[in-house]
């Protein structure tokens, strides 16, 4: 008996555990939303590309737009042009739009669009980069002010972090000498860029210019510089100017490397305009955009990636065991008599169509009419199948008529007394006959009751959305479930309605 207590509890504990660490992982890994009331921000960006063509030759004009490799996914990317073909090109990591037009004359205006939101996923992709390059060539004044910035630079590094950290500190202190020298005069965010990768190529650090945008509002953007480095593992970022270290979250890589962001052949004064706004979206909506926009599907496996149609159904399904959860507690805790353990459940069910006042309605009709047929039968001394089956088919009659009676009185919910299971209440009116015969008819009434309140709190509980949607988009906490119905399982004690019947008893 020890060792079945034991087997008992350890099983508990594994079901429990397990339901509580799967939805953990859901919630706080995947990033799943627990609410359906939860909402996540949605990216509109917008790129207006203008430019003067030529009348005379052939346009063609191309545009770095973001790779989208990263943290954030597309949900939609449009490009509207006038007469212009479109191809979209990967190079380098980098991909490219390029518009393109036989003919075409004066002012020209492109519009690349994108629709974007945070990935989901924490599944990416393996960072990769190169961790070794051969030095820039320098001779000179210029070869001896760099081989001085780096001595003290190599002094205070013990890494590839901390030695371009170093760098950019050393680069953007402008009283030094030997950095006016290789500015040349020169100290635009371009050219520091610059002199920080000669230092870094020295050392044979590689390094890459990254072109970010700023994820703001209704602000006024052109594309910020970002210097990368890969240190084996992963990408560090670093901001040329001020030295700030790690991109920061409202950034969108836009482009890498030494090019422009657009070239355009056969026209002239191309300019770039950026603007953003966002919107909010329901959160699990956008999470199956998300999903069917991403390589990883990572509601694949859940109950998200069934047909729509059977995720309808199982909605209504996953439900059943809360339902059969608050039948436990009625009937084992607090003393319920009812109809059987799942008779209330399979009622509640129905009152998800007919509503809880008009199903009641129903249930209380068809059953005290079917238990009148009954007892007219038990007069016949019928055998129990057939006795049975003339019931059902009673059963049957009676609902369409009241089917009937509704449609034409305009009470389009009792068509829904269909949707009654007729073995149910078959069974229902039989055991409520036998109960009647053998314990009379307050003890059949009172078990009636019980199982219209449990249908009634089963159905209260089985529909509220709130709960639905978390056990659905969550079916681990059934676990925990199983687990509360198991440690249920061996109690003993004595139940509500008992407390009062051995009040006396307890007493003593």
């Amino acid at each position: 008996m020890r060792a079945l207590n034991l087997h008992l509890k350890v099983l508990i504990a594994l079901l429990v555990s397990l339901g509580i660490l799967v939805t953990a992982y859901q919630i706080f890994i995947l990033g799943i939303p627990m609410t359906t009331d939860e909402t996540d921000y949605l990216w509109n960006v917008d790129a207006k590309v203008e430019f003067q063509a030529s009348s005379r030759d052939p346009v063609k004009v191309q545009m770095f737009v973001p790779p989208l490799n990263q943290d954030y996914v597309s949900l939609n990317e449009s490009f509207i042009s006038n007469n212009y073909g479109v191809s979209i090109n990967r190079n380098d990591g980098n991909r490219k739009v390029t518009w393109s037009a036989r003919r075409a004359s004066g002012n020209q205006t492109l519009y690349y669009r994108l629709v974007l939101t945070k990935r989901y996923s924490d599944e990416k992709p393996k960072a990769k980069g190169p961790i070794f390059r051969d030095s820039i060539a320098v001779e000179g004044a210029e070869k001896i002010a760099a081989e001085a910035l780096l001595a003290p630079i190599r002094q205070h590094s013990a890494d590839v972090e901390t030695f371009i950290s170093e760098t950019v500190k050393r680069v953007n202190n402008t009283n030094d000498d030997n950095v006016k020298l290789l500015f040349a005069g020169d100290s635009s965010v371009t050219n520091k860029a610059r002199v920080i990768e000669l230092l870094l190529s020295i050392a044979h650090v590689p390094m890459e210019r990254v072109h970010t945008i700023r994820l703001v509002a209704d602000q006024p953007q052109t594309p910020e510089l970002w210097l990368r480095s890969f240190n084996g593992n992963n990408w560090l970022y670093f901001n040329p100017e001020s030295g700030e270290q790690g991109l920061p979250s409202d950034r969108l890589v836009w482009w890498t490397g030494d090019d422009n962001l657009i070239n355009v052949e056969g026209g002239k004064k191309a300019k770039v305009t950026f603007s953003l706004d966002n919107s909010e979206m329901n959160a699990i909506h956008l999470a199956k955009l998300t999903d069917e926009n991403t390589d990883v599907n990572f509601l694949e496996y859940s109950l998200y990636g069934l047909p729509l149609q059977t995720q309808q159904t199982y909605q209504i399904l996953i439900m059943l065991p809360i339902g059969v959860l608050v039948i436990l507690i009625l009937r084992n805790l607090g003393g319920l008599q009812t109809l059987g353990t799942f008779t209330p459940v399979l009622i509640a069910l129905a009152f998800r169509e007919t509503q809880l006042g008009f199903g009641i309605m129903l249930f209380t009709v068809i059953t005290a009419l079917g238990l009148s047929l009954r007892s007219y039968l038990e007069h016949l001394k019928l055998q129990m199948l057939p006795r049975l089956s003339v019931v059902l088919t009673f059963v049957v009659i009676l609902i369409a008529v009241i089917s009937l009676f509704s449609h034409k009185l305009g009470l389009e919910r009792g068509l829904s007394v269909s949707l009654f299971p007729m073995v149910i209440l078959t069974m229902t009116i039989e055991r409520l006959s036998i109960t009647w015969e053998e314990r009379g008819g307050g003890h059949a009434f009172k078990v009636a009751a019980g199982t219209l309140v449990a249908a009634s709190l089963a159905y209260l509980l089985m529909n509220i959305p709130e709960l639905t949607y978390f056990v659905f988009t969550f079916p681990a906490v059934l676990l925990i479930l199983v687990g509360f119905m198991l440690a249920m399982g061996r109690y003993r004690g004595y139940r509500l309605t008992e407390l009062f019947r051995f009040k006396a008893f307890l007493k003593d």
